[in-house]
């Protein structure tokens, strides 16, 4: 008797998805290449192996260009904030040959500039800098080669865990999504014979936004009625209930620099924290000094994730979200978040239909 091809396939199917369970920090991965390409051979086994089913596989690109660049103009308004909050006396700040350039006459503050940028930098690998002296007081700043590298390989991961939640957001359960070398992704749902279907759900980026809630009158009657001018209606991600927000963002992926699932400290619920760039900072901390008082909205895809009210001033550049999630909730808020950040769309390498293997 034969055993049926995914008879055979599932058991590899569930082990992988076990092993990729494990929680291993990126620094851990990073290091542990042996783990890496352990790891890759057997995606690429689990999916040569399904793909021996039949069905759809697409080929995703990640825009490397567009990361480097959203990380150079990152670390210029990290460089400006940093500044202007040491008071530090500088001229000529600008981006140049790939890195950013500025010049700071005082030794002592060129010193404190590179320190406070290091310790931004400490535990995260894809923000490491490269720091050279170009005389006369002008100091030069790039990524690393290594921090390019991790932060490409931090890319492609987040890709990946959007694509997987977007996937089982429109019902398909059974794919597979693994890297494709460094900077492709190669998804593949078996028994689907239209791959024009899948790429339609990425036909669109993950939209973070803030926006201030409107309380001039309840959502339900808006909802229900005509909403003021301005304004619209979206659900809560989690409780399904209406709220009524303004159509135009405050601010949105772009200025969001990091994010991560961790626990508050006081009650230990899972929270997903996030950090601003330094212009998305400066924004924040001026949007929450004028609307102390006023709840205010974070919008993953046109889902309410959080809308607390602004108690003070936050000027710290940092927040966390809270609501009731588990962590693995907290984990793909913060997910959705980080892709948000994340430069251009994905671009389409491949798309095409295979055929089953013919049984043994």
């Amino acid at each position: 008797m034969i055993t049926p091809l995914w008879n055979r396939i599932a058991p590899l199917i569930v082990a992988f998805a076990m092993a990729s369970a494990i929680p291993l920090p990126r620094t851990a991965l990073a290091a542990d290449s042996q783990l890496e390409k352990m790891r890759a051979k057997i995606a690429a086994f689990i999916g040569d192996k399904m793909e021996q089913l039949g069905g759809s596989r697409i080929v995703y690109k990640v825009d490397a260009d567009g990361l480097h660049e959203s990380a150079v103009t990152d670390l210029r308004d990290d460089v400006y904030k940093t500044l202007r909050e040491g008071k530090i006396a500088f001229s000529g700040l600008a981006i140049r040959d790939g890195g950013v350039e500025v010049k700071v006459a005082d030794a002592k503050g060129r010193e404190e500039l590179k320190r406070k940028l290091a310790a931004a930098a400490e535990g995260l690998p894809a923000h490491a800098l490269s720091v050279t002296d170009g005389g006369d007081g002008q100091v030069k700043l790039k990524p690393t080669d290594a921090a390019s590298a991790a932060g490409l390989r931090d890319l492609v991961e987040d890709s990946i865990a959007m694509i997987e939640q977007r996937l089982k957001d429109a019902g398909i359960k059974l794919a597979s999504a693994q890297p494709d070398g460094t900077d492709r992704i190669r998804i593949f749902v078996p028994g689907m014979m239209e791959p024009e279907r899948v790429t339609a759900i990425f036909a669109t980026k993950v939209k973070v936004s803030f926006r201030m809630v409107d309380i001039s009158m309840p959502a339900e009657q808006a909802q229900s009625g005509t909403p003021p001018a301005g304004t619209e209606v979206l659900l809560g991600f989690k409780d399904r209930r209406p709220y009524l927000v303004a159509k135009d963002s405050a601010l949105d992926g772009d200025d969001i620099s990091y994010a991560g699932p961790g626990f508050a400290s006081s009650t230990n619920e899972p929270i997903a924290s996030f950090r601003f760039n330094g212009r998305g900072a400066r924004r924040f901390a001026h949007i929450t000094e004028e609307n102390i008082g006023k709840p205010f909205a974070i919008v993953l895809d046109d889902k309410v994730i959080s809308a607390p009210v602004i108690r003070e001033p936050i000027t710290g550049g940092s927040g966390q979200i809270s609501g009731n999630f588990t962590l693995e909730e907290a984990s793909s808020v913060a997910m959705l978040l980080r892709a948000g950040s994340r430069p251009g769309r994905l671009a389409l390498v491949e798309q095409q239909v295979i055929q089953p293997a013919a049984k043994p």
